[in-house]
């Protein structure tokens, strides 16, 4: 017997927990209750529960704030290449827009 949970169940109440869990009656209450296995809760043990990839909420976050950093460094290069073609395009327009003179000759000296 465990004193926290109450009285083993007995009878057709050792169905009442669902997926393997170990159904105990409370006596002074008249209730049934489920202790779960680890991979299951709720109140009859029915609901599964997903395994987290991430062991803590703080991991969590540091790999969200990662994915924003990353986010904003790819923003910002981008921009960045955009400036630096738009200058080099609007050089080049600017060179071939000046006429060149070949047929002067340079002095000499």
């Amino acid at each position: 017997m465990m004193a926290d949970h109450g009285d083993l169940c007995e009878g057709g109440d050792t169905a009442y927990c669902m997926n393997g869990g170990t159904c105990y009656k409370i006596t002074f209450m008249d209730t049934l209750t489920c202790v779960c296995n680890s991979n299951y809760k709720g109140s009859r043990c029915e609901q599964f529960q997903l395994f987290s990839s991430s062991t803590s909420a703080e991991r969590a976050g540091l790999i969200a704030a990662m994915v924003v950093v990353a986010l904003f460094i790819s923003v910002s290069l981008a921009v960045i290449i955009y400036y630096v073609r738009k200058m080099l395009k609007a050089k080049k327009k600017r060179q071939q827009s000046t006429p060149q003179q070949y047929w002067r000759v340079k002095p000499r000296v």
